[in-house]
């Protein structure tokens, strides 16, 4: 095993964290709805769970607004009750063709609520990040006990460490300020 190595699947794993952070941002609500929101929500069709994304195409054609517009019209009802089921506080509404959904504006207390949701999302981004930080420098502390490294070497790739750490801790930071900016905008 190469100090490149340590870097290079260390890097891969914290780019992994940071994507795992920014996917589940995505499914945070905001004043500001998305259409990821309502993608992984589960439609039973022929006696199974699927995926609604898999069923309909879903877009935001106005501010307040998401339309669920499924391939095969007969499926409404069940992609209907199936967004009730997700729990995610929306009423949806069909005209036979097309599912409507108003999505109604968060008051304060349950934006506190998901500011700290997406605190915690972000602290387990971080940690993750961290536990590579933590087996990268396990890594190298063999590598020197090999002696495949010097004492140098050592100290100076613990600094690189640290350095890369830090970047994807601040990422991971500036994806939650951008996500609470999101969220508490009325």
């Amino acid at each position: 095993m190469e100090e490149k190595e340590v870097f290079r699947e260390m890097e891969e794993k914290m780019k992994k964290a940071v994507e795992v952070v920014r996917h589940q941002f995505s499914n945070l609500r905001t004043n500001r709805p998305s259409p990821q929101i309502l993608e992984n929500v589960k439609v039973e069709y022929y006696g199974s769970l699927v995926p609604l994304k898999q069923l309909a195409s879903i877009s935001n054609p106005a501010p307040r607004l998401l339309v669920v517009q499924p391939w095969d019209v007969s499926t409404i009802d069940e992609i209907k009750k199936a967004i009730m089921r997700a729990n995610l506080g929306f009423s949806p509404e069909s005209d036979k063709k097309i599912i409507r959904i108003t999505v109604p504006q968060l008051d304060a207390q349950r934006r506190e609520e998901i500011v700290k949701v997406a605190h915690q999302i972000a602290e387990q981004g971080k940690a993750g990040v961290r536990a590579q930080r933590r087996e990268a420098n396990e890594r190298i502390e063999n590598l020197q006990r090999e002696k495949k490294i010097s004492e140098d070497d050592k100290f100076r790739d613990k600094e690189r460490i640290q350095e890369i750490t830090d970047r994807y801790i601040e990422q991971i930071n500036e994806l939650l300020k951008k996500k609470e900016e999101e969220i508490r905008e009325i």
